[in-house]
């Protein structure tokens, strides 16, 4: 059966990670440092102060999690094709994609919640404080492992399957590593001065932008194989290649 413009749509997918990225990065740049959670007044002042940042950042941690729903599918469909006797790895592979981006949009919720608890009403820091520890457990921990997960199954297919360049394989290796040190971190406070803070710098450095990072990279390099005309793996492209875009 045809399947037409999987690796375009893997590829545009990818690219709009990419962008929807760098919107966040932009407007989380702007948010500064947020306060201790145990001082009520300076927390809920910073809320109000960058609640448009926040409702940003929700907005395009949207339409990135969208985007890498069609990445996963499209990624698992490459496989299958290639090799359906992966389906069962493909699977996992794409239903603990769909886990982590489920718990992040809980997670963007969490912190949407917070903002709208200073618009119109009066705030409740204890409310604002609960919501910003969740998120933190599942942006960090929880999170954490899901990624580790969906990395070290996507090297496996990628070594597997040869549907997209084996450095992209070790990428995720290394993505599924550091998501596994990272994962007990998710435990060791919230203070924002701390590189190891359950859902702080660190976690977006060590755990979720290397797994974004290999989205990008796979989605790259699977445009620059359409367009070469070769297989990712560097060989011919052959007709089941060529059916797949």
């Amino acid at each position: 059966m045809r399947t037409p413009g999987v690796r375009r749509w893997m590829g545009l997918s990818a690219l709009a990670v990419a962008l929807f990225l760098t919107i966040e990065v932009a407007a989380k740049l702007t948010t500064g440092r947020r306060p201790d959670l145990d001082d009520s007044e300076a927390l809920v002042s910073h809320v109000q102060e960058t609640s448009g940042p926040i409702f940003l950042v929700i907005f395009a941690d949207t339409f990135l999690m969208a985007s890498l729903i069609v990445f996963l599918a499209c990624f698992r469909q490459l496989v299958t094709t290639a090799r359906p006797e992966l389906q069962w790895i493909a699977d996992i592979f794409f239903g603990a994609g769909i886990a982590f981006v489920s718990v992040t949009l809980v997670g963007d919720a969490m912190d949407g919640g917070a903002a709208l608890d200073v618009i119109g009403l009066e705030p409740d820091p204890s409310a604002i404080r609960a919501l910003i520890e969740g998120h933190a457990i599942l942006f960090g921990s929880a999170g954490a492992v899901l990624l580790a997960l969906v990395s070290g199954t996507g090297a496996l297919l990628t070594f597997a399957s040869g549907v997209v360049p084996r450095w992209t394989g070790t990428l995720a290796v290394l993505t599924s590593l550091s998501n596994l040190a990272w994962a007990p971190m998710g435990f060791t406070g919230t203070s924002p001065d701390s590189f190891f803070a359950s859902g702080g710098f660190g976690n977006a450095m060590l755990a979720v932008f290397p797994w974004l990072l290999w989205v990008i990279c796979v989605g790259v390099a699977t445009i620059r194989g359409r367009r070469s005309g070769r297989s990712l793996s560097g060989a011919p492209r052959g007709i089941g290649e060529t059916a797949l875009g």
